[in-house]
């Protein structure tokens, strides 16, 4: 028994408690809740409202805005940009001071609104419970606020209504929609009786759940469970308790970030020491140690991130998927495996009448089959609408459509003015039949369908029984629902009055097999997601045969092996040893909520990243749970889309696939324009080196505004147009990249600091020396305001400065592709980074050239021979590069 319904408040002034079992003898109900046909006095359901509570589903508590606030302000990279910033007040550069800190206040702001999340999950499912319900109070029916209901209550519910509580039908039948709970989009029916052994509660005849909605009927009901103690009560309870832990870019950004601040004060602080020890002043040893932080601190990484990751989330909301976590972006690209529901997601949620069997002619279709779908459709209770339209159960729609395309067009009003009896389905007997009048002889026929086993329990010819539940279990086998369809000629009403008598002595007109086929896309998805490395698992409410043969028809299980569980059954052991197989995709069917939650729990054990989707309110603790959780956009509900990482549009699996790989890509590029940051770093720090391991004899050969000019400035639209660079080809060809490997691997930081970074490095300091050598510099010789050789020392930090911005160039082209060459991808294939390339050109000239930002920044116009000089940079810096991915290509395969 669930949680929910188990636990029961001691009793406080003849309060009783809420029952153990729901689905009890209805006698044994009453007196545990102490009510009765009249329902409960009004002081009595005051007295109960006092120790139960008010009917609504209660937010456990609130976070304290301030602590996540403080929270995403000390991240670490967040500390890194406050460090950057304070040096550029010390600096006296306020402007660039205070654009850092709004790029750290954004971020934060932009971090905090994703905490809040999982609250307003919790706050939608209120939206469920209706504001009103008619309750019987002292013996009177009565309008009342439904947040007023306690256990006990006897209220009345209709069709449209909202059903403001857990309870137990006592009187009526009602048709009610329980797919916000059960995932299953048929409505169910509802009656009052006897409960079923070995039923669980959401299958319980006799029993329905708060926030769910009757489709159809009328009926009385006695109130046992409220508020947080109802099915969506506790399902809200589970999506509070069920944490969503931070990506594996945020983990990784993390690290690095710390890698990042430990190297940049460590050298900072040993630099600082060396300068001193090796004659320097104090103040320009601090200078140079306030230099080597900067130059160390890549100001520009997380907001190019940021950027990036935002970029790569309108891609994706263009082809149908919403994401709600910029994060959730680069997770999307180290899925591993994909727990997906069945109808509406493989399927294309449209039911339809698939295969016929009669006695006569077995599948062959003839007048058998055609009297068979006929006879069907008039057992049906669907309407049309002004425009042709058929609304009712998909089942009896996929019926009457069948029946239309196998030359049996039903006439709707000629159905209703013949009928005269409706014996509505019956969830115990499984049953549901009509009475209509023959219009050839105006004699009463019986119409009955239902589940094989029990129309053909209820049939005359033993012999034909056997073949049908043969051609039963291949149709069933085939991923289709089978309904048997029989009759029975009454002769006059009068025999129709009585189902148990009616229901009696049929004979069997055959099956039919009604299917939901797949969305034509899914198994090409499917294919890719094997391609891939990736495990594709159904989690469905729907049975294990339907669902085993959909995912056949798919291709999950292909070639892999493919177990179908019944996941009411299965334990955590059990669930362990299916899922450490990594050649096995599994069928968890019947599933409930804990069941999903505990299939995304087990998959986490195991190291996977998941992707989960759900539509229903039942849904959202595994949807919070998963690393991403998918919501269906058509079909799911406002709490799925709430607890969800991702919202699909269109309801597709192939869309989830589409996601993964822009997340690779996202991925890929991410690391791309980290390489193109960090070669950087090299050319930035050498000469704060080259000064103090001169002792002050070479001058500093750049300053620190000019590093914060290419940091914030020259090198941010280059590195966001790598966020937009193509997938390289392979990339859904090579297997899921672990959780654990690093967004920054030891092979990046050889390729940016070691090979791009050291050439950098060189042809700057070339050009820095060339200049003050032309001058007729020599080591030591004064270089400060007032000398002769003070402009020739400004041209040559413009050089350094405009060298490193070239080396930009070649570096942000090199770095578009990780193994393959140039010439595979194009070089006008993104516009965007040469366009970005233009922009910081022409930003860099304007430094270099307009007076008033020559002296802001410390520049002087460059000579001509000197330009020439620094434009061969960017082909240097890329060629090298090319060269090196060449060997590496020559000598081995290409590793991820």
């Amino acid at each position: 028994m669930t949680e929910a319904l188990t636990g029961h408040l001691p009793p406080q002034g003849g309060v009783p408690p809420t029952p153990r079992d729901p689905s009890e003898p209805l006698p044994l109900l009453r007196r545990e809740l102490d009510t009765g046909a009249d329902g409960l006095s009004t002081r009595e359901a005051e007295r109960r409202l006092a120790v139960y509570g008010p009917n609504e589903v209660r937010r456990k508590g609130h976070t304290s805005l301030g602590r996540e606030l403080v929270r995403q302000l000390v991240h670490p990279l967040a500390l890194l940009l406050w460090a950057a910033a304070a040096m550029a007040f010390v600096a006296d550069i306020r402007v660039l001071g205070i654009a850092i800190v709004a790029i750290v206040l954004v971020n934060a702001a932009f971090a905090l609104l994703q905490e809040r999340q999982a609250e307003q999950a919790v706050e939608t499912l209120a939206k469920y419970l209706p504001e009103h319900a008619m309750v019987i109070r002292d013996g009177k029916s009565r309008q009342t606020e439904a947040r007023t209901l306690v256990p006990g209550d006897i209220i009345t519910l209709d069709e449209g209504d909202k059903v403001p509580a857990d309870v137990r039908l006592v009187d009526g039948g009602l048709e009610v929609d329980l797919s916000m709970l059960t995932g299953e989009s048929t409505p169910a029916q509802r009656i009052a009786g006897p409960g079923t052994a070995g039923s669980t509660l959401l299958h319980e005849p006799n029993l329905v759940f708060s926030g769910t909605t009757c489709t159809a009927g009328q009926a009385r009901a006695m109130v046992f469970a409220t508020g947080d103690h109802t099915e969506l009560g506790r399902i809200a309870a589970l999506s509070q308790r069920t944490r969503r832990d931070p990506s594996p870019l945020e983990q990784q950004v993390k690290k690095v970030a710390w890698l990042i601040a430990a190297v940049a004060v460590a050298m900072g602080a040993l630099f600082l020491v060396l300068g001193v020890a090796v004659g320097l002043p104090l103040t320009d040893a601090l200078m140079f140690a306030i230099g080597l932080l900067v130059a160390n601190v890549p100001e520009g990484l997380l907001p190019t991130i940021t950027l990036a990751l935002a970029v790569g989330v309108r891609l994706l909301a263009r082809q149908g998927a919403v994401i709600k976590r910029l994060s959730a972006v680069e997770t999307l690209g180290s899925t591993n495996v994909i727990c997906t529901d069945k109808t509406g997601t493989l399927t294309q949620n449209r039911m339809r009448l698939q295969s016929t069997w009669t006695p006569a002619g077995g599948a062959n279709p003839g007048p058998e089959a055609v009297r068979l779908t006929a006879a069907a459709a008039l057992c049906t209770t669907v309407t049309r609408d002004a425009d042709g339209e058929l609304h009712g159960d998909p089942t009896e729609i996929a019926l009457v459509a069948g029946a239309a395309d196998r030359g049996a067009p039903l006439d709707l009003g000629a159905r209703d003015t013949g009928r005269h009896t409706v014996f509505r389905f019956d969830p115990r007997l499984r049953l549901m039949s009509v009475v209509q009048r023959d219009p050839a002889d105006g004699g009463m026929r019986l119409i009955v369908k239902g589940a094989p086993e029990s129309v053909l329990a209820r049939t005359l010819d033993a012999a034909q029984n056997a073949a049908a539940h043969a051609a039963a279990e291949e149709l069933s086998g085939r991923g289709m629902r089978v309904l048997a369809v029989a009759t029975r000629e009454l002769g006059g009403a009068a025999s129709a009055t009585r189902r148990e008598d009616a229901e009696t002595e049929l004979t069997l007109l055959g099956l039919v097999g009604l299917y939901d086929p797949p969305r034509p896309e899914v198994a090409a998805a499917v294919r890719r997601c094997h391609e891939a490395g990736l495990l594709v698992h159904i989690v469905t409410g729907d049975n294990g045969a339907t669902a085993a043969a959909v995912a056949r028809e798919v291709g999950i299980g292909e070639p892999r092996l493919i177990v179908v569980a019944e996941s009411e059954s299965i334990g955590d052991h059990d669930l362990d040893r299916l899922l450490a197989d990594g050649d096995a995709e599994v069928v968890f069917a019947r599933s409930s909520p804990e069941t999903k939650l505990k299939v995304a729990d087990a998959l986490r054990a195991h190291g996977l990243i998941v992707a989960m989707t759900g539509d229903g309110v039942n849904d959202a603790p595994a949807l919070h749970r998963a690393h991403i959780g998918v919501a269906m956009g058509l079909s799911g509900t406002d709490v799925a889309r709430e607890a969800s990482t991702m919202v699909l549009t269109d309801d597709n699996f192939a869309t989830i696939v589409t996601a993964i790989e822009s997340g690779r890509q996202v991925y890929d590029n991410v690391r791309k324009f980290i390489v193109y940051i960090f070669a950087h770093l090299t050319p930035e720090v050498i000469p704060f080196l080259v000064f103090a391991l001169s002792g002050g004899s070479v001058p500093l050969p750049l300053t620190v505004l000019q590093i914060l000019a290419i940091d914030l400035g020259t090198e941010t639209l280059p590195a966001l147009a790598l966020g937009r660079e193509r997938a390289e080809p392979g990339s859904m060809s090579r297997p899921p990249r672990p959780s654990s490997q690093g967004v920054i691997s030891k092979d990046m930081l050889i390729r940016s600091w070691g090979y791009l970074g050291t050439v950098s490095a060189a042809l700057v300091m070339t050009a820095f020396f060339y200049v003050l050598w032309r001058a007729g510099w020599t080591p030591g010789d004064p270089t400060g305001p007032g000398t002769p050789l003070h402009h020739a020392y400004v041209t040559a930090t413009t050089a350094t400065f405009a060298g490193i911005v070239t080396c930009q160039v070649g570096t942000a082209v090199a770095a578009r592709t990780d193994h393959a060459s140039l010439r595979s991808i194009g070089f006008f294939t993104n516009p965007l980074l040469l366009a970005g390339i233009a922009f910081e050109l022409v930003f860099t000239a304007a430094l270099v050239y307009v007076p008033p930002l020559q002296g802001l920044f410390a520049t002087a116009a460059l000579p001509l021979d000197v330009v020439a000089l620094i434009a061969v940079f960017p082909a240097l810096v890329w060629g090298t590069d090319e060269l090196r991915r060449l060997r590496r290509r020559t000598r081995k395969p290409a590793q991820t």
